[in-house]
């Protein structure tokens, strides 16, 4: 599957492989302050939904690269990688499940809440 027909969705199990192979792409959390310090994926980057219109241009940088978004089960990523198709992003993906998931699936260290 070319990074032109990525589905909407992808599997925590899927992002580990990416972050284990050292994949280039951006893992963007889009939860709040407060949720990222309560529980983080090493190597993700932390920019809240509720200040994405404020900052998405942070975000220009990475606008060619695969770009997997997740929050706390997947709904908030869901919209914040729609947006971010509107804003010209191509290649955009949001993490099924969220970090709970990725705590249930793939690293039970990251704490659940």
């Amino acid at each position: 599957m070319s990074m032109d027909e990525l589905s909407p969705e992808i599997e925590v199990e899927s992002v580990a492989k990416l972050l284990a192979e050292k994949a280039d792409f951006l893992l963007l959390d889009v939860r709040e302050e407060f949720e990222f310090a309560t529980a983080a994926i090493n190597g993700s980057q932390l920019l809240p939904m509720s200040e994405l219109q404020d900052r998405v241009t942070e975000l220009d940088p990475h606008r060619e690269r695969h770009v997997v978004v997740h929050c706390h089960h997947g709904v908030r990523s869901m919209q914040v990688a729609q947006a971010l198709k509107q804003y010209g992003f191509s290649k955009v993906q949001s993490m099924a499940g969220g970090i709970e998931q990725w705590s249930l699936l793939v690293d039970s260290s990251v704490p659940r809440y």
